[in-house]
């Protein structure tokens, strides 16, 4: 582990510790205890493959296929939109709450509710795919910055996912539900808004 490594670790850390969609989602999982593991192997792995394929040499791919990343940031938008709203409708019903004592919903759901933040999100092709990529060429070892930057990516989720359960205390409270379903949906549309005005 040397100089490649650590900077691939650094630089992974810094793309994703922002608050988003997915972070945001793999935190309200890992509040409610459901599927936590799951989610949060799921948006790691994801990560790992979008990082070696950047590593690779699909950045330039994804600059030679002009129309993929306007079909993501429409598809992503819309998707955002929906996820916000039903974020707000949970915040006026409290569907949130209700859940939260009375059961989780199915691992299918979780995931492809996750699959979606994911993959239809042009930022991460960006970040993961260009970015990651384009750092990595100035390295001769890229399989090690690679290795730092995907480990980077399982460190966050991990992290995020379980270290959830140390708010638990605070929503034991109907409203810090509703309050963090408010956010949520604020998150999801100010992303959207975002992706539809600056791509």
């Amino acid at each position: 582990m040397g100089p490649a490594f650590f900077t691939g670790l650094g630089t992974g850390l810094s793309l994703i510790v922002a608050i988003g969609a997915q972070n945001a989602f793999v935190l309200k999982q890992g509040l409610l205890r459901s599927h936590v593991f799951a989610v949060c192997l799921f948006c790691a792995v994801s990560d790992a493959l979008l990082i070696a394929a950047g590593v690779a040499g699909a950045g330039a791919l994804a600059q030679a296929v002009p129309w993929f990343l306007p079909l993501m940031r429409w598809g992503g938008a819309a998707f955002l939109i929906w996820y916000g709203a039903r974020a707000f409708r949970a915040a006026a019903t409290g569907a949130s709450v209700l859940r939260a004592s009375g059961g989780t919903g199915s691992l299918g759901a979780a995931l492809a509710t996750v699959a979606a933040l994911t993959w239809l999100n042009p930022h991460v092709y960006l970040d993961t795919v260009v970015l990651l990529g384009a750092v990595s060429a100035r390295f001769a070892d890229k399989g090690t910055f690679a290795a730092g930057a995907m480990t980077g990516s399982f460190l966050f989720f991990f992290s995020l996912g379980y270290g959830a359960r140390w708010l638990a205390p605070l929503f034991a409270r109907p409203r810090a539900w509703q309050v963090l379903d408010v956010l949520i949906g604020l998150v999801m549309w100010a992303i959207a808004l975002g992706l539809i005005l600056h791509g």
